[in-house]
């Protein structure tokens, strides 16, 4: 049985004529060219919405997919400074900020503080500690460690420092390389040492000026 359907009629666009040069039959040359709207600046907004909208449900596509809103994106973090424990502690205990007396850590201590920025301790037997953490005195240095034992300290400090830093914050390092060489291939994107290279009684007269 043949199916009936009725039909739009075929869109022919109108004629529009490009020159009078006669073709094989005499008439003039023409074409069947149009001319075209510009496209909306709106096209991608309008075409995303239509492949979308199955998947929306209730929520209200004209807050959901104009192109015009922009995300939010989280704020940069402040960087975090990492402070070396020193020998010279107080015969009690105390607040880690207060526990290390030497005038190095002192310094170092003004230093961070003045810029606000968080910090944190890198202690020999503690791992990574927080300055207001109460702790004993203690004879432990990384010196004093074999190699292996310092790769156990650096992994030890890399674990806490991942769960206590947010991976983005920059780290100024305020320690020497003992210190630094257990962390360093894993910090190195991200960290800074601003008194590298600098002997000690240079790094006193740095954070001198600095605090």
């Amino acid at each position: 049985m043949a199916r009936h359907c009725v039909r739009e009629p075929r869109y022919i666009p109108p004629v529009h004529v490009i020159g009078e040069q006669p073709d094989l039959f005499g008439g003039p040359t023409i074409s069947h060219a149009t001319e075209r709207k510009p496209i909306s600046n709106k096209w991608m907004s309008d075409m995303t919405k239509w492949a979308v909208s199955p998947w929306l449900g209730d929520m209200d596509p004209e807050s959901a997919l104009e192109p015009e809103t922009v995300l939010e994106t989280a704020p940069a973090p402040l960087p975090v400074y990492l402070v070396a424990c020193v020998a010279a502690k107080l015969d009690h205990a105390a607040e880690a900020r207060d526990l290390y007396a030497s005038p190095w850590f002192r310094k170092a201590r003004a230093h961070v503080e003045r810029t606000g920025a968080p910090w944190l301790i890198l202690s020999a037997k503690h791992g990574l500690i927080a300055p207001s953490a109460v702790i004993e005195p203690y004879d432990v240095t990384l010196g004093a460690m074999g190699a292996g034992a310092r790769r156990l300290w650096g992994a030890r400090v890399l674990d806490e420092l991942a769960r206590a830093v947010d991976a983005r914050a920059p780290l100024i390092v305020l320690a020497g390389r003992t210190y630094r060489d257990p962390l360093w291939p894993s910090i190195a994107q991200r960290a800074s040492v601003p008194m590298e290279g600098m002997g000690i009684g240079e790094q006193l007269a740095w954070l001198t000026r600095e605090a």
